[in-house]
Protein backbone atom coordinates (compact mmCIF):
# COMPACT_ATOMS: atom_id res chain seq x y z
CA UNK A 1 0.00 0.00 0.00
CA UNK A 2 2.81 2.38 0.90
CA UNK A 3 4.40 1.53 -2.63
CA UNK A 4 1.18 2.08 -4.41
CA UNK A 5 0.94 5.42 -2.71
CA UNK A 6 4.43 6.75 -3.50
CA UNK A 7 4.01 5.59 -7.20
CA UNK A 8 1.13 7.96 -7.31
CA UNK A 9 2.59 10.39 -5.41
CA UNK A 10 5.46 10.10 -7.93
CA UNK A 11 3.29 10.69 -10.68
CA UNK A 12 1.77 13.50 -9.42
CA UNK A 13 5.23 14.98 -9.11
CA UNK A 14 5.96 14.41 -12.37
CA UNK A 15 2.28 16.25 -13.65
CA UNK A 16 3.71 19.59 -12.24
CA UNK A 17 0.14 19.61 -11.98
CA UNK A 18 -1.22 19.79 -8.26
CA UNK A 19 0.28 20.80 -4.79
CA UNK A 20 -1.21 18.74 -1.84
CA UNK A 21 -2.44 20.02 1.18
CA UNK A 22 -3.37 17.23 3.57
CA UNK A 23 -4.67 17.03 7.03
CA UNK A 24 -3.11 14.26 9.15
CA UNK A 25 -4.79 12.46 12.09
CA UNK A 26 -1.72 13.43 13.90
CA UNK A 27 -1.26 17.04 13.71
CA UNK A 28 -4.73 18.64 12.90
CA UNK A 29 -3.65 20.28 9.88
CA UNK A 30 -0.38 18.79 9.40
CA UNK A 31 0.97 17.86 6.38
CA UNK A 32 1.96 14.13 5.01
CA UNK A 33 6.28 13.89 5.52
CA UNK A 34 6.27 9.62 4.95
CA UNK A 35 3.99 6.91 3.04
CA UNK A 36 1.97 6.04 5.94
CA UNK A 37 0.65 9.46 6.06
CA UNK A 38 -0.50 9.53 2.26
CA UNK A 39 -2.13 6.38 2.86
CA UNK A 40 -4.22 7.78 5.57
CA UNK A 41 -4.98 10.85 3.25
CA UNK A 42 -5.58 8.44 0.42
CA UNK A 43 -8.33 6.59 2.95
CA UNK A 44 -9.83 9.29 4.26
CA UNK A 45 -10.12 11.30 1.34
CA UNK A 46 -11.87 8.00 -0.56
CA UNK A 47 -9.13 7.55 -2.71
CA UNK A 48 -9.44 10.70 -4.84
CA UNK A 49 -6.32 12.34 -6.72
CA UNK A 50 -4.20 14.32 -5.01
CA UNK A 51 -5.22 17.84 -5.73
CA UNK A 52 -2.94 19.84 -4.17
CA UNK A 53 0.46 18.32 -4.34
CA UNK A 54 4.17 19.38 -5.18
CA UNK A 55 4.46 22.75 -3.25
CA UNK A 56 4.09 21.46 0.26
CA UNK A 57 5.67 17.86 0.31
CA UNK A 58 8.58 18.61 -2.29
CA UNK A 59 10.14 21.80 -0.47
CA UNK A 60 7.63 22.88 2.58
CA UNK A 61 10.55 25.56 4.35
CA UNK A 62 10.47 27.21 0.67
CA UNK A 63 6.37 27.69 0.45
CA UNK A 64 6.69 28.95 4.86
CA UNK A 65 9.52 31.17 3.68
CA UNK A 66 7.82 32.50 0.63
CA UNK A 67 4.79 33.11 2.78
CA UNK A 68 6.97 34.84 5.29
CA UNK A 69 8.64 36.74 3.51
CA UNK A 70 5.92 38.06 1.64
CA UNK A 71 3.78 38.95 4.65
CA UNK A 72 6.27 40.62 6.82
CA UNK A 73 8.13 42.43 3.84
CA UNK A 74 5.05 43.60 2.32
CA UNK A 75 3.49 45.10 5.36
CA UNK A 76 6.70 46.35 6.68
CA UNK A 77 7.32 48.49 3.54
CA UNK A 78 3.80 49.27 4.00
CA UNK A 79 4.01 50.53 8.05
CA UNK A 80 7.10 52.12 7.11
CA UNK A 81 5.91 54.55 4.00
CA UNK A 82 2.48 55.07 6.11
CA UNK A 83 4.61 56.69 9.31
CA UNK A 84 7.28 58.37 6.79
CA UNK A 85 3.95 60.11 4.61
CA UNK A 86 1.64 61.36 7.39
CA UNK A 87 4.59 62.65 9.99
CA UNK A 88 7.77 63.59 7.73
CA UNK A 89 7.57 66.96 6.37
CA UNK A 90 8.93 66.88 2.13
CA UNK A 91 10.79 69.47 0.39
CA UNK A 92 13.05 72.43 1.58
CA UNK A 93 9.74 74.04 3.15
CA UNK A 94 9.41 71.31 5.22
CA UNK A 95 5.58 70.79 4.27
CA UNK A 96 3.60 68.02 6.05
CA UNK A 97 0.75 66.00 3.81
CA UNK A 98 -2.04 66.01 5.71
CA UNK A 99 -4.80 64.56 3.39
CA UNK A 100 -5.39 61.10 5.07
CA UNK A 101 -8.84 60.46 2.92
CA UNK A 102 -6.69 60.99 -0.37
CA UNK A 103 -4.22 57.71 0.74
CA UNK A 104 -7.05 55.97 1.36
CA UNK A 105 -8.27 56.31 -2.48
CA UNK A 106 -4.82 55.53 -4.19
CA UNK A 107 -4.90 52.18 -1.70
CA UNK A 108 -8.55 51.20 -2.72
CA UNK A 109 -7.99 52.03 -6.44
CA UNK A 110 -4.97 50.01 -6.70
CA UNK A 111 -6.99 47.34 -4.71
CA UNK A 112 -9.83 47.80 -7.14
CA UNK A 113 -7.47 47.24 -10.36
CA UNK A 114 -5.54 43.83 -9.20
CA UNK A 115 -9.41 42.34 -8.38
CA UNK A 116 -10.44 43.09 -11.55
CA UNK A 117 -7.03 41.53 -13.03
CA UNK A 118 -7.79 38.45 -11.06
CA UNK A 119 -11.19 37.61 -12.33
CA UNK A 120 -9.97 38.10 -15.86
CA UNK A 121 -7.13 36.31 -15.39
CA UNK A 122 -9.42 33.72 -13.74
CA UNK A 123 -12.21 33.88 -15.72
CA UNK A 124 -14.69 34.25 -12.95
CA UNK A 125 -18.10 36.04 -12.68
CA UNK A 126 -18.03 39.76 -12.40
CA UNK A 127 -21.27 40.44 -11.41
CA UNK A 128 -22.21 41.02 -7.96
CA UNK A 129 -23.39 38.20 -6.00
CA UNK A 130 -24.77 40.50 -2.58
CA UNK A 131 -27.03 43.91 -2.65
CA UNK A 132 -24.82 46.64 -3.88
CA UNK A 133 -26.23 48.61 -0.53
CA UNK A 134 -24.42 45.51 1.45
CA UNK A 135 -21.19 46.43 0.09
CA UNK A 136 -21.22 50.16 0.68
CA UNK A 137 -22.46 49.16 4.20
CA UNK A 138 -19.39 47.53 4.98
CA UNK A 139 -17.26 50.10 2.89
CA UNK A 140 -18.47 52.79 4.51
CA UNK A 141 -17.37 51.29 8.12
CA UNK A 142 -13.93 50.53 6.72
CA UNK A 143 -13.05 53.53 4.86
CA UNK A 144 -13.56 55.33 8.49
CA UNK A 145 -11.56 52.83 10.22
CA UNK A 146 -8.48 53.16 8.01
CA UNK A 147 -8.88 56.68 7.86
CA UNK A 148 -8.66 56.95 11.68
CA UNK A 149 -5.89 54.74 11.52
CA UNK A 150 -4.13 57.02 9.13
CA UNK A 151 -5.27 60.21 10.78
CA UNK A 152 -4.01 59.38 14.75
CA UNK A 153 -0.63 59.48 13.34
CA UNK A 154 -0.49 63.13 13.13
CA UNK A 155 -0.90 62.28 16.97
CA UNK A 156 0.08 59.47 18.51
CA UNK A 157 3.61 57.71 17.82
CA UNK A 158 3.28 54.64 15.19
CA UNK A 159 4.61 52.18 17.86
CA UNK A 160 1.00 53.21 20.05
CA UNK A 161 -0.73 52.85 16.94
CA UNK A 162 0.28 49.38 16.23
CA UNK A 163 0.20 48.12 19.73
CA UNK A 164 -3.19 49.79 19.96
CA UNK A 165 -4.51 47.51 16.83
CA UNK A 166 -3.35 44.67 18.41
CA UNK A 167 -6.29 45.35 21.03
CA UNK A 168 -8.45 44.78 17.53
CA UNK A 169 -9.82 41.42 19.33
CA UNK A 170 -11.45 43.42 21.95
CA UNK A 171 -13.99 45.21 19.95
CA UNK A 172 -14.62 42.66 17.81
CA UNK A 173 -15.86 40.32 21.12
CA UNK A 174 -17.85 43.16 21.96
CA UNK A 175 -19.70 43.50 18.07
CA UNK A 176 -19.55 39.38 18.04
CA UNK A 177 -21.58 39.52 21.51
CA UNK A 178 -23.85 42.09 20.79
CA UNK A 179 -24.42 41.12 16.74
CA UNK A 180 -23.61 37.41 15.86
CA UNK A 181 -24.96 36.24 19.30
CA UNK A 182 -21.24 34.87 20.18
CA UNK A 183 -19.64 33.78 23.62
CA UNK A 184 -15.93 33.49 24.45
CA UNK A 185 -14.41 30.99 26.60
CA UNK A 186 -11.71 32.06 29.48
CA UNK A 187 -8.74 32.21 27.33
CA UNK A 188 -10.18 34.44 25.13
CA UNK A 189 -11.28 36.94 27.82
CA UNK A 190 -7.54 36.81 29.32
CA UNK A 191 -6.44 37.55 26.12
CA UNK A 192 -8.33 40.57 26.30
CA UNK A 193 -7.21 41.41 29.56
CA UNK A 194 -3.69 40.89 29.48
CA UNK A 195 -3.61 43.11 25.93
CA UNK A 196 -5.48 45.73 27.71
CA UNK A 197 -3.36 46.05 30.61
CA UNK A 198 0.15 45.75 28.04
CA UNK A 199 -1.50 48.92 25.92
CA UNK A 200 -2.41 50.49 29.02
CA UNK A 201 1.08 50.28 30.63
CA UNK A 202 2.67 51.41 27.21
CA UNK A 203 0.12 54.53 27.83
CA UNK A 204 1.05 55.73 30.64
CA UNK A 205 4.83 54.84 31.35
CA UNK A 206 6.05 57.05 28.75
CA UNK A 207 6.18 59.61 25.47
CA UNK A 208 3.70 58.27 23.17
CA UNK A 209 3.46 61.63 20.91
CA UNK A 210 4.41 61.49 17.45
CA UNK A 211 8.15 62.34 17.17
CA UNK A 212 7.16 65.42 15.32
CA UNK A 213 4.72 67.10 17.38
CA UNK A 214 2.94 70.10 17.74
CA UNK A 215 3.20 72.17 20.24
CA UNK A 216 0.49 70.95 22.75
CA UNK A 217 1.46 67.81 23.05
CA UNK A 218 -0.85 66.36 25.73
CA UNK A 219 -3.86 67.60 24.18
CA UNK A 220 -2.79 66.11 20.29
CA UNK A 221 -2.29 63.02 21.82
CA UNK A 222 -5.65 62.84 23.19
CA UNK A 223 -7.50 63.65 19.99
CA UNK A 224 -4.84 60.63 18.69
CA UNK A 225 -6.42 58.19 21.14
CA UNK A 226 -9.89 59.02 20.10
CA UNK A 227 -9.04 58.67 16.51
CA UNK A 228 -7.68 55.33 17.88
CA UNK A 229 -10.80 54.59 19.76
CA UNK A 230 -12.86 55.24 16.46
CA UNK A 231 -10.49 52.73 14.76
CA UNK A 232 -10.47 50.03 16.78
CA UNK A 233 -14.34 50.15 17.40
CA UNK A 234 -15.31 50.80 13.21
CA UNK A 235 -13.27 48.20 12.32
CA UNK A 236 -13.91 45.57 14.82
CA UNK A 237 -17.42 46.54 13.61
CA UNK A 238 -16.51 46.00 9.92
CA UNK A 239 -15.41 42.53 10.51
CA UNK A 240 -18.38 41.64 12.34
CA UNK A 241 -21.03 43.68 9.75
CA UNK A 242 -19.66 41.81 7.17
CA UNK A 243 -19.45 38.44 8.49
CA UNK A 244 -23.49 39.25 8.95
CA UNK A 245 -24.49 41.14 6.02
CA UNK A 246 -22.45 38.59 3.67
CA UNK A 247 -23.75 35.44 5.70
CA UNK A 248 -25.62 32.68 2.81
CA UNK A 249 -23.91 34.23 -0.14
CA UNK A 250 -21.49 31.98 -2.10
CA UNK A 251 -19.11 34.66 -3.11
CA UNK A 252 -16.01 34.64 -5.15
CA UNK A 253 -13.02 36.17 -2.90
CA UNK A 254 -12.15 38.69 -5.25
CA UNK A 255 -15.52 39.56 -6.83
CA UNK A 256 -16.13 40.83 -2.94
CA UNK A 257 -12.97 42.51 -3.14
CA UNK A 258 -13.90 44.02 -6.74
CA UNK A 259 -17.06 45.91 -5.11
CA UNK A 260 -15.94 46.48 -1.04
CA UNK A 261 -12.87 48.40 -3.01
CA UNK A 262 -15.08 49.98 -5.31
CA UNK A 263 -17.72 51.17 -3.33
CA UNK A 264 -14.83 52.35 -0.92
CA UNK A 265 -13.14 54.08 -4.12
CA UNK A 266 -16.29 55.84 -4.38
CA UNK A 267 -16.96 56.93 -0.83
CA UNK A 268 -13.17 57.96 -0.46
CA UNK A 269 -13.82 60.28 -3.71
CA UNK A 270 -17.07 61.68 -2.08
CA UNK A 271 -14.94 62.81 0.89
CA UNK A 272 -12.31 64.43 -0.48
CA UNK A 273 -14.73 66.38 -3.06
CA UNK A 274 -16.82 67.68 -0.25
CA UNK A 275 -14.41 68.61 2.15
CA UNK A 276 -12.38 70.70 -0.73
CA UNK A 277 -9.74 68.66 -0.44
CA UNK A 278 -9.11 66.85 -4.09
CA UNK A 279 -7.12 70.39 -5.26
CA UNK A 280 -4.28 70.74 -2.50
CA UNK A 281 -3.54 67.39 -2.36
CA UNK A 282 -2.68 66.64 -6.01
CA UNK A 283 -1.08 70.51 -5.68
CA UNK A 284 1.10 69.09 -2.93
CA UNK A 285 1.78 65.91 -4.72
CA UNK A 286 2.65 67.70 -8.25
CA UNK A 287 5.32 69.70 -5.44
CA UNK A 288 6.66 66.62 -3.88
CA UNK A 289 6.67 63.45 -6.91
CA UNK A 290 8.65 62.16 -4.33
CA UNK A 291 5.47 62.05 -1.68
CA UNK A 292 3.24 60.60 -4.47
CA UNK A 293 5.62 57.53 -5.02
CA UNK A 294 5.60 56.50 -1.60
CA UNK A 295 1.98 56.82 -1.50
CA UNK A 296 1.80 54.70 -4.10
CA UNK A 297 4.21 52.08 -2.92
CA UNK A 298 2.34 52.10 -0.05
CA UNK A 299 -0.91 51.30 -1.38
CA UNK A 300 0.76 48.39 -3.30
CA UNK A 301 2.91 47.15 -0.74
CA UNK A 302 -1.02 46.83 1.30
CA UNK A 303 -2.53 45.02 -1.64
CA UNK A 304 0.43 42.69 -2.07
CA UNK A 305 0.39 41.99 1.64
CA UNK A 306 -3.31 40.97 1.41
CA UNK A 307 -2.36 38.35 -1.59
CA UNK A 308 0.17 36.99 0.74
CA UNK A 309 -2.52 37.03 3.66
CA UNK A 310 -4.81 34.90 1.62
CA UNK A 311 -2.03 32.27 -0.10
CA UNK A 312 -0.66 31.54 3.33
CA UNK A 313 -4.13 31.28 5.05
CA UNK A 314 -5.46 29.25 2.24
CA UNK A 315 -2.22 26.76 2.43
CA UNK A 316 -1.00 26.40 5.71
CA UNK A 317 -4.75 28.03 7.93
CA UNK A 318 -5.00 30.66 10.62
CA UNK A 319 -2.34 29.33 12.87
CA UNK A 320 0.48 30.22 10.74
CA UNK A 321 -0.72 33.03 9.30
CA UNK A 322 -1.36 34.59 13.14
CA UNK A 323 1.99 33.49 13.83
CA UNK A 324 3.59 35.17 11.27
CA UNK A 325 1.63 38.61 11.49
CA UNK A 326 2.18 38.61 15.43
CA UNK A 327 5.59 39.04 14.64
CA UNK A 328 4.93 41.17 11.37
CA UNK A 329 4.01 44.14 14.11
CA UNK A 330 6.61 43.66 16.50
CA UNK A 331 9.43 43.89 13.96
CA UNK A 332 7.43 46.96 12.76
CA UNK A 333 7.24 48.36 15.95
CA UNK A 334 11.29 47.69 16.22
CA UNK A 335 11.64 49.28 12.96
CA UNK A 336 9.63 52.18 13.81
CA UNK A 337 11.79 53.01 16.85
CA UNK A 338 15.36 52.64 14.80
CA UNK A 339 14.40 54.56 11.89
CA UNK A 340 12.11 57.45 13.07
CA UNK A 341 13.71 58.01 16.72
CA UNK A 342 10.48 56.59 18.87
CA UNK A 343 12.88 56.05 22.48
CA UNK A 344 10.51 53.73 24.79
CA UNK A 345 10.91 52.87 28.56
CA UNK A 346 11.71 49.61 30.16
CA UNK A 347 7.95 49.89 31.10
CA UNK A 348 6.45 50.60 27.49
CA UNK A 349 8.78 47.37 26.83
CA UNK A 350 7.28 45.11 29.38
CA UNK A 351 3.63 46.12 28.26
CA UNK A 352 4.74 45.40 24.61
CA UNK A 353 6.20 41.97 26.13
CA UNK A 354 2.99 41.66 27.45
CA UNK A 355 0.62 42.35 24.50
CA UNK A 356 2.61 39.97 21.96
CA UNK A 357 3.10 37.58 24.84
CA UNK A 358 -0.73 37.07 25.16
CA UNK A 359 -0.88 36.63 21.24
CA UNK A 360 2.04 34.21 20.68
CA UNK A 361 -0.45 32.54 23.86
CA UNK A 362 -3.64 32.45 22.33
CA UNK A 363 -1.72 31.62 18.87
CA UNK A 364 0.41 29.05 19.98
CA UNK A 365 -2.62 27.47 22.03
CA UNK A 366 -4.86 26.14 19.27
CA UNK A 367 -2.36 23.81 18.40
CA UNK A 368 -3.74 21.52 20.90
CA UNK A 369 -7.55 21.81 18.99
CA UNK A 370 -7.87 20.86 15.44
CA UNK A 371 -8.01 24.46 13.36
CA UNK A 372 -11.81 25.17 12.58
CA UNK A 373 -12.12 26.17 8.70
CA UNK A 374 -11.13 30.17 8.23
CA UNK A 375 -13.52 31.72 5.95
CA UNK A 376 -11.43 33.61 3.08
CA UNK A 377 -13.48 36.73 3.05
CA UNK A 378 -11.66 39.82 2.39
CA UNK A 379 -10.84 42.25 5.52
CA UNK A 380 -8.17 42.72 8.06
CA UNK A 381 -8.53 41.75 12.45
CA UNK A 382 -5.37 41.57 14.65
CA UNK A 383 -6.29 38.37 16.56
CA UNK A 384 -5.55 34.52 15.51
CA UNK A 385 -7.94 33.63 12.89
CA UNK A 386 -9.32 37.52 13.86
CA UNK A 387 -6.40 38.97 13.46
CA UNK A 388 -6.51 39.76 9.33
CA UNK A 389 -9.61 37.87 9.50
CA UNK A 390 -10.99 39.36 5.77
CA UNK A 391 -7.33 40.18 3.82
CA UNK A 392 -8.54 41.22 0.53
CA UNK A 393 -9.93 44.51 2.16
CA UNK A 394 -6.37 46.74 2.24
CA UNK A 395 -6.56 49.13 5.58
Amino acid sequence: RCEQAERRLVEARHSATYAIRVRSSRGGGSHPSSSEDIVEYLEKDGEKEPENMLKLLAVPWINVAFCVVGIVGSLMVYGFLQEKVMTRPYGLEEEKFTYSMFIVLNNRLISCAVAVCALLIKKSPVAPVAPVYKYFGVSLSNVIATFCQYEALKYVSFPLQTLAKCAKMIPVMIWGYFIMKRRYNAKDYLVAVLVTGGCTAFLLYGDVGPSHGSNSKSNTTVYGMLLMLGYLGFDGFTSTFQDKLFSGYQMETYNQMLYVTASSTLISTVSLLSSGQVGPALAFVSRHPDCMMNILTLSAASTMGQLFILYTIKEYGALLFATIMTTRQFLSILLSCIVFAHPLTWQQWVGTGVVFGALYYKTLSKKKSPEKPVQETAMASTNSAEQEKNPLLPQ
